[in-house]
């Protein structure tokens, strides 16, 4: 008995003694809620790439100035995929290796494509602002989301105002590339629909880079082309204005979105380009609801926003969305709640916020628009 008494007597004392001067272990601070941003930072269409990170950064920024997500800090993390297929995979793997919940980037579909399994075998949900070809659907995975409309919707509008716009011989151009590819067959397809009143009269594919294309030139007008429909890059766009106007070609030119950006401008006279259609996803300066926004972008960045950086800032407030409504990070529950969002849950700058079962934009949208006075503007109605 008096052995007892002693032993508790001793755990007494201990226990009093760990009380004085000692503090219990500090609790370690959630996980933060890391999302991973691909885009290109480097080549040709780092313009675009580099416009789009701050859009991200507001984001990230705005949730952690009210408290992050269920207690979580947002964290981004940033890498340039420079739109190489290989760069991109590589970035991939240091993404899913920094443990992150959602990917919010991709701009190039071509670079976009190759990194599917990567995130695919992670389990990591991707939200992809700003690549749209077709192939991202092929694998069929049900956690690939597009913000922007596929190749095949954009290449039916671009076939679908071509009467509007007074031609029916088109000359579809690409370069190659996924995204350009798939902008070609679906057009293609799109035009030898019964009653589309479209010809495909040429069918090309230029080399990214060259100085020139006088050959597929020359080919456009031997087929007597009324519509040229270009589905490549900016950069290879402005060359091949050039060619046409020198040539003196005086059909209609069509851009797909791929080339309707600013930086077109820095790459051929803007009267060689005057009067150039091309087809686009929701720009925040054609958008009434984005205005506060893109002013808030402007003060942030010294420059109003370009293509893609409202989407941009919509993939992380629906990747955020979608981890509060999962109720954590558990990447299968947060992929689960970005499928089933609805119009009430969260409502996105740059379109429909509802997905179709393979990862489209319900409704999605795209706008025509034409170079007037040295810039892109909402072409007129018809």
């Amino acid at each position: 008995m008096r052995g007892r008494v002693l032993l508790a007597a001793t755990a007494l004392v201990a226990g009093l003694l760990s009380g004085c001067g000692h503090s219990a272990a500090p609790k370690s601070a959630p996980a933060p809620v890391r999302l991973g941003a691909l885009v290109p930072l480097t080549g040709s269409s780092a313009p675009i790439g580099t416009s789009m990170v701050p859009a991200f950064e507001m984001a990230v920024r705005e949730a952690n100035e009210a408290g992050g997500v269920l207690g979580h800090k947002v964290e981004l993390v940033t890498e340039d995929d420079a739109c190489d297929p290989g760069t991109a995979v590589d970035k991939a793997n240091e993404l899913v290796a920094r443990n992150v919940t959602v990917s919010v980037g991709g701009l190039c579909s071509a670079a976009t494509v190759p990194t599917l399994k990567v995130f695919r075998g992670a389990g990591v949900p991707m939200i992809i602002p700003g690549s749209n070809s077709t192939d991202l659907l092929a694998p069929r995975y049900d956690s690939v989301f597009l913000l922007a409309g596929t190749t095949a919707i954009e290449a039916q509008r671009a076939v679908a105002w071509m009467h509007p716009l007074g031609s029916s011989r088109l000359a579809l151009v690409g370069d190659g590339t996924s995204f350009s590819s798939s902008v070609v067959a679906a057009a293609l397809k799109s035009a030898q629909q019964p009653g589309s009143g479209v010809t495909v009269a040429a069918e090309l594919k230029l080399s990214q880079g060259a100085t020139g294309y006088p050959r597929i030139v020359e080919a456009i007008v031997r087929a007597s082309a009324d519509m040229v429909f270009f589905t490549g890059y900016y950069a290879e766009a402005a060359t091949l204005i050039r060619d046409l106007r020198a040539a003196g070609y005086g059909g209609k030119i069509m851009l797909s979105d791929g080339g309707v950006d600013p930086a077109l401008f820095t790459q051929i006279d803007a009267a060689h380009a005057e009067g150039v259609y091309g087809l686009a996803l929701p720009l925040a300066e054609f958008e009434p609801k984005a205005s506060a926004w893109a002013e808030r972008y402007r003060k942030a960045t010294g420059t109003p926003p370009g293509p893609f950086t409202m989407q941009a800032y919509d993939a992380v407030r629906l990747a955020l969305d979608g981890v509060k409504r999962a109720g954590g990070l558990d990447r299968a529950a947060v992929r689960k709640a970005i499928a089933g969002t609805r119009p009430g849950d969260i409502s996105l700058l740059s379109g429909p916020s509802v997905f179709n079962p393979d990862g489209t934009q319900v409704n999605s949208t795209f706008i025509l628009l034409q170079i007037r006075d040295g810039a892109f503007a909402l072409a007129p109605p018809m």
